[in-house]
């Protein structure tokens, strides 16, 4: 008999975790999906995703993640609510240490996904939920006829900053650099709200300070090259400037990067025997949806490959 309560144990139930799930689920592995808040991941905030195979029209991220988890509940998979305080490797298993209960699995499959990067300017703090948002699909429509300011100049910040067009008066685009990181279709769309007079491109600029009383009022820039300071008022910041890996409840027990994302190889394992990545937790080149979902579906199968090599011994 197995000495552990789950063959696998996975934590994350975004695109990742739950294309795992499915994966474990058709290869009849007792498995355990924990997720702290909701399934979907960050895929849950994106109003319209383009970008997925097999939808012509685009899917709603809310859509898109549900019909993931009606897949996954089909094949068995067990889902709960929890947070995941410790993962203890062990030789024979692993346990994980939630509030109040310690789970035993025989592998484990990371895809704790990442959470948004803060710029660290001043007053970003004070005014998040103030005028300060991270989430352009929860916060936009709160801002139908502002002036608003988007920082970034990845994917996500010019869809974004597409996606707030539809509510926005008009959208100041800072970027610290003088050139767009995100894709050229994207880029495309951005240029044309500019011709618009929709969206004011600042190029080479950075938020030195976001200001207000009870709520965001004006951001203050500078120009990184000719350090030029001015003033914009605003009714609301949207920041979109990178991800952080949400991986500091693993006490480097695991290695990990400078940045905190996972090490994996291309089976998705770690170098502790028995623990794999998925998904925008591991240090990889592309972190997108189609990207994460073959991350999961890897990462189950070798956990799989792995598990019957423990019985076998």
């Amino acid at each position: 008999m197995p000495a552990w309560d789950y063959d696998i144990v996975i934590v994350g139930a975004g695109p990742a975790g739950l294309t795992a799930g499915i994966y474990a689920g058709r290869a009849r592995l007792k498995t355990l999906l924990l997720e702290k808040l909701i399934h979907g991941g960050q895929v849950m905030t994106t109003d319209l995703v383009e970008n997925y195979p097999g939808f012509p029209e685009g899917i709603s991220g809310f859509e898109l993640s549900d019909r993931m988890r009606k897949q996954a509940e089909r094949f068995g998979l067990e889902f709960r609510s929890g947070e995941v305080l410790e993962l203890v490797p062990g030789p024979d298993h692993h346990l994980l240490r939630l509030e109040g209960e310690e789970l035993r699995a025989g592998a484990v499959i990371i895809a704790s996904g990442a959470g948004y990067k803060k710029l660290g300017a001043p007053g970003e703090k004070e005014f998040t939920g103030k005028g300060v948002s991270y989430c352009a699909t929860c916060d936009g429509a709160l801002y139908k006829g502002d002036t608003i300011a988007v920082v970034g100049g990845g994917d996500t910040a010019l869809t974004d900053t597409v996606f707030l067009s539809r509510f926005a008066e008009k959208i100041h685009l800072i970027h610290r650099r003088d050139s767009f990181r995100g894709e050229k279709v994207l880029q495309e769309q951005i240029f044309a709200l500019q011709k618009e007079k929709k969206v004011e491109i600042h190029w080479d600029t950075v938020v030195k300070e976001i200001q207000g009383t009870q709520a965001v009022e004006t951001i203050q820039l500078r120009n990184v090259k000719t350090k030029e300071l001015s003033s914009l008022p605003v009714a609301g910041v949207f920041i979109f400037v990178g991800i952080v890996p949400n991986t500091a409840w693993l006490h480097d027990r695991v290695p990990l990067d400078e940045w905190g994302f996972i090490f994996t190889n291309a089976q998705m394992a770690t170098s502790v025997p028995g623990i794999f990545a998925a998904g925008d937790v591991r240090n990889k080149l592309l972190r997108q949806i189609a990207t994460a979902v073959g991350d999961g579906a890897t990462a189950a199968f070798f956990a799989g490959s792995y598990l019957d090599e423990q019985r076998s011994r």
